[in-house]
């Protein structure tokens, strides 16, 4: 189906093959996620080029031809006698890459994988269910406020966590931190033992799909206050996600709540991101972002407040869009 839906948008802009080399997009299209460095090319009879080192798995695992590269000159020769001038290519192809074709092909740059993967499917989100939850359960047995180890133990520990529970490891690098480090959105753990508040933003994979949460404890007056402001930012922005709005309408919601209170300088990233095999996909909610919202759409929700030097809160949830948004998993939003 995804094939069939790239090689309709294909025809559209007259173009006769798409080359992929992003190790997720090839997994999304073939099921077989590279080990190495492969070409895949969608066409009529689309084919996997693999390097020698990944061909038995990709002969496993892949849904589609597969062949083992041998050099550049072939790929390019077997595309030709093929009569294939048009030639669409991924944004993030390598420039390096991109000069071994651009002397024998019309090349054009396009999303189309990125189009099929903001829908999600039944399978997919029942997988990033199944992450959340894995993530979630592993979050609640650290019980991280009682704990008297450094950051960074606890953050191994976490990780260590959601792989005895499923996960086959962590969806990105997690982020656990106290004080003055929760000001830093990607602070990165350190070897010192925890101080208020705590920030933990934390994720699993499973079956190849991602989750996130971001979840703040907060323990004195001031550190309440900006805690209730984000997360009237959080709700309020959930509540407004409804199909056929647009990305940044969601965001602006999320963003003219901050301000309300004073803090719109301080809020200094996106609202939220899709997530699916990488755990930051399109669309985004940021203000520049007018792609309109669908069902099947699964996108992060995590305004925050950063008080430089001081602390900063934030809070995430990821949401599966129906008629509205519904968050994935039950973690409260306040520990």
């Amino acid at each position: 189906m995804h094939i069939k839906n790239i090689l309709n948008d294909m025809e559209k802009d007259n173009i006769q093959a798409y080359l992929l080399t992003q190790f997720t997009n090839v997994e999304y299209i073939s099921n077989y996620k590279p080990t190495s460095f492969a070409f895949c090319v969608i066409k009529e009879n689309p084919i996997i080029y693999a390097s020698q080192m990944d061909m038995e798995i990709a002969n496993r695992d892949s849904s589609i031809e597969v062949k083992q590269y041998e050099k550049f000159e072939t790929m390019i020769e077997e595309l030709k006698k093929e009569g294939i001038r048009n030639l669409a290519i991924e944004p993030s192809l390598v420039y390096s890459n991109y000069e071994k074709f651009k002397d024998d092909f019309k090349i054009e740059s396009k999303n189309y994988v990125d189009k099929q993967r903001m829908i999600k499917s039944s399978s997919e989100i029942e997988n990033i269910k199944k992450a959340t939850q894995i993530a979630q359960t592993a979050f609640k047995e650290l019980d991280v406020a009682n704990r008297k180890e450094t950051e960074d133990v606890l953050a191994f520990d976490l990780v260590r966590l959601m792989i005895e529970n499923g996960a086959s490891g962590e969806s990105f690098d997690t982020i656990l931190v106290s004080g003055s480090n929760t000001s830093l959105p990607h602070a990165i753990p350190q070897s010192k033992t925890l101080e208020t508040p705590i920030l933990v933003d934390w994720g699993a994979k499973y079956n190849g799909y991602c989750s996130d949460n971001t979840r703040t404890i907060v323990y004195n007056e001031k550190e309440q206050e900006i805690f209730d402001i984000v997360r009237e930012s959080h709700d309020k922005a959930i509540k407004a996600i409804k199909p056929g709005l647009k990305c940044c309408e969601i965001d602006k919601v999320s963003r003219d709540i901050i301000k309300e209170y004073g803090y719109g300088d301080k809020f200094i990233h996106s609202t939220g991101h899709s997530l699916g095999l990488d755990i930051h996909e399109t669309p985004t909610f940021n203000a520049r972002d007018d792609t309109i919202i669908e069902k099947g759409m699964v996108i992060t929700v995590e305004p925050g407040i950063y008080l430089e030097g001081e602390f900063g809160v934030r809070l995430e949830d990821t949401v599966a869009i129906g008629n509205n948004a519904k968050i994935i998993g039950d973690l409260p939003i306040e520990l």
